[in-house]
């Protein structure tokens, strides 16, 4: 396993990080314990969860995947082998994540519930990376469209965030912090706050980074490298359309799309058709599809961690080998071409 510094931290987290979101819905607590446990043994010292899981969001099912993480830490004894990310929400109508029915926002009040709770479920008293999990202010799902609609409403200042986020570092209950799915003003602006004050500085970016969606290519990679503000690709399989089973309609048995009915940011007439050419591209190089896709984000380098989720331990064994397929130079111009043609029809 190949590791890489997070942020500006003393932290170093494996390249692969186990997503878990799917633990409480379409996974059961011992197949989750069954993951991380195989995760653990290759090498992997990075997992990601959030306030909100397992999705699709449910108030029933809410913080189910933090109580299973926190049940594997309590039989395993493992905490301290595993650098725990986890989130707050950001502003939304939902009502069932506060104790007395609040809409969510990003309130000082709301972001210490959140944290406690999370603690709490997770049967531990610090939180390695704790990530805003969207914006507070009005912004288009993933903050990176490419078709721009301003939207206005209410936010809590990004400086206020900030500040409540050193107190939390300053109390112990996290060491750092982090954002998702923002964007590129978005994330200058939580380093200007930190840098003029003295605070906590934002450490990552979880975002959408895949072959269908390489929009933080435009502003947020140069950030990533100048300012060492590490990506934390997550969907790197386009919720699973870059393997092809999706492909004419298909809805396999068990699978996220043919379950939940979510998939439709990856359901349009330029996704298949760039699918459909990544998917010949990786057999004529003899890869696996999702072993390609996955080692195309794996070598970026202003990717710090590649955010792979299964539901079975064929696909996660299948994801984590992706470390051993290297993108050459030939292999990238020809995805490169692509890219060009279908250009990110899946932000």
């Amino acid at each position: 396993m190949e590791y890489r510094r997070l942020g500006r931290t003393d932290l170093n987290v494996s390249l692969i990080c186990l997503g878990t979101m799917t633990w409480g819905q379409q996974n059961t607590e011992a197949e989750g314990h069954e993951q991380m446990d195989y995760a653990l043994d290759q090498g992997i010292n990075f997992f990601d969860t959030a306030e909100l899981y397992s999705i699709p969001p449910r108030p029933e099912t809410q913080g189910s995947t933090e109580r299973i993480i926190g049940s594997w830490f309590k039989s395993r004894g493992t905490r301290d082998k595993v650098i725990l990310a986890t989130k707050v929400v950001g502003r939304s109508d939902s009502t069932w994540f506060r104790d007395d029915g609040s809409k969510a926002e990003l309130s000082r009040k709301q972001i210490e519930e959140a944290v406690n709770k999370s603690l709490k479920r997770l049967q531990t008293d610090y939180i390695d990376l704790y990530q805003i999990h969207w914006p507070d202010r009005p912004m288009l799902w993933g903050s990176n469209p490419t078709i721009y609609k301003h939207q206005e409403g209410d936010s809590h200042p990004i400086g206020e965030t900030v500040e409540i986020m050193t107190d939390l570092v300053k109390a112990g209950k996290i060491r750092h912090f982090g954002l998702s799915n923002e964007s590129a003003w978005g994330t200058m602006s939580f380093l200007k706050h930190a840098e003029a004050k003295g605070l906590a500085r934002a450490q990552s970016v979880q975002n959408a980074y895949n072959l269908l969606n390489r929009t933080y290519e435009v502003a947020l990679a140069e950030i990533s490298t100048r300012e060492n503000v590490s990506l934390l690709a997550y969907s790197p399989l386009a919720q699973g359309y870059l393997t092809g089973k999706y492909l004419d309609g298909a809805r396999p048995p068990g699978a996220r799309t043919t379950l939940f009915n979510r998939g439709q940011r990856y359901e349009n007439a330029t996704a298949e058709a760039a699918i459909r050419k990544y998917l010949a591209l990786a057999k004529e190089f003899g890869l696996d599809p999702a072993q390609m896709a996955l080692a195309y984000v794996n070598s970026r380098p202003f990717v710090t961690s590649n955010i792979i989720g299964a539901t079975s331990m064929a696909q996660l064994k299948t994801d984590i080998a992706s470390i051993e397929v290297k993108i050459t130079p030939e292999l990238e111009k020809r995805i490169d071409a692509i890219h060009v043609e279908h250009c990110n029809p899946c932000p």
